[in-house]
């Protein structure tokens, strides 16, 4: 949730300023979760993931573009891409996801009062443009996609990576999947619901 159009390697105590009702609903649930926490006595913690992707994404929403993509060539569909494809993100896989989450229970939360004490970073540092994204799922599959081009979508982020610094820092977390390998999950799922 970085200003702007670009957030590259954003750290979990940059400016807050999104620029689409989307990121604005991000923000706002984190200030839900502190008035909560204030009100009710509990202690909450905000895990800021990047572009999740794994076995049992739902590939008709509008998240999940790693689904979308490998749910569309299984069926013989091009792929669109929006915009030139060059805009980036962070793909991190549902598994180190999972263990983050299972981690964030474990540790006793900084006490400084800030509002970003609480939040961690859950990605990979990597950013991956549309276009690579598109031919490492083709590959995987061993399929060549035909990609067809729509306009690009108002608000949307060029480029797109968080620092996880500070999630190995305080959390012991660090991602372990390669994307290749969680991708491989992904398709070997996908496969297994179409039969």
């Amino acid at each position: 949730m970085a200003s702007g159009r670009t957030a590259m390697r954003s750290r979990s105590n940059w400016p807050k300023l999104p620029v689409s009702p989307y990121g604005v609903s991000k923000l706002s649930g984190e200030y839900y979760l502190r008035a909560l926490g204030a009100l009710r006595g509990f202690e909450g913690v905000a895990m800021r993931y990047a572009n999740v992707f794994g076995p049992r994404q739902d590939p008709k929403s509008e998240a999940g573009v790693v689904s979308i993509f490998v749910s569309r060539l299984l069926a013989g569909q091009k792929l669109t891409v929006f915009g030139d494809g060059r805009q980036t993100r962070d793909y991190v896989f549902v598994k180190d996801v999972a263990r983050a989450n299972v981690l964030a229970t474990t540790v006793a939360l900084p006490a400084t009062g800030e509002f970003d004490a609480p939040a961690f970073n859950i990605a990979t540092s990597i950013q991956r443009n549309v276009l690579d994204l598109a031919q490492s799922v083709g590959q995987v599959m061993g399929m060549r996609p035909e990609l067809e081009f729509a306009p690009p979508r108002p608000g949307e982020l060029f480029r797109s990576a968080l620092d996880v610094s500070k999630a190995k820092a305080i959390l012991g977390w660090a991602p372990e999947w390669k994307f290749d390998d969680g991708l491989r999950q992904l398709v070997e799922w996908f496969r297994k619901e179409a039969r």
